[in-house]
């Protein structure tokens, strides 16, 4: 993808939706299943983490209760996958102990939670960073949180929208200026954007 001068953050949203449409962006039939996504995704490609889906829907292990019974060894051979499994093992078990301590499973309930609030809660999560704690903010919870990732920071920067070198926060209030705080575009916001960067904005300029 070659920089286009002159075209602002939301006349590429604009551009990319007429041409590409609803993303239906994230896939998963829950909200937990879609924040177990977030978590698995990290340092992997989306294939490894489908085949890590399906595994535990085999083993139907896709609620936070569930999981949480099952010996962190067999999680780990499930997710196996998706690489790092015992790491993301542990943070997986994390996370799933706050949903059902916070939200008793079921995160559409902190909709209507502070978001801010909410946000550092996750934070404090063993092993849910920035980009983790806003895509299950966005894509489970509902609330509109921004999310950057190298996909993001690289067609920005090739747009000169951003510096090569702007970091997570500097990248997400700038996006979060140029847009009103809305669920649906922010969501097909950074799912427009994942899609660009797959498919022409690669990491080396084609």
């Amino acid at each position: 993808m070659k920089s286009r001068k002159n075209l602002n953050a939301r006349e590429l949203y604009e551009l990319l939706f007429e041409a590409w449409g609803p993303q239906h962006w994230w896939p998963g039939e829950t909200p937990f299943e879609i924040a177990v996504g977030a978590v698995l995704t990290q340092n992997t490609a989306w294939t490894n983490v489908e085949k890590a889906i399906t595994q535990l829907k085999a083993a139907d292990m896709l609620t936070a209760q569930l999981l949480l019974a099952v010996p962190e060894p067999d999680l780990a051979q499930l997710i196996r996958p998706t690489g790092y499994c015992n790491v993301k093992a542990r943070y997986l078990r994390a996370l799933a102990s706050w949903i059902l301590q916070r939200a008793a499973g079921d995160l559409s309930t902190l909709a209507s939670s502070d978001p801010g609030a909410l946000r550092s809660e996750l934070l404090a999560v063993h092993g849910v960073g920035r980009e983790t704690a806003d895509s299950i903010l966005l894509y489970a919870v509902g609330q509109p949180a921004f999310v950057i990732d190298a996909y993001t920071l690289r067609i920005a920067s090739r747009l000169q929208l951003l510096p090569r070198n702007a970091d997570y926060d500097t990248a997400q209030q700038f996006f979060i200026t140029q847009f009103p705080a809305d669920l649906h575009i922010y969501n097909e916001c950074h799912a427009l954007l994942v899609r660009l960067a797959k498919e022409h904005c690669r990491t080396r300029p084609v």
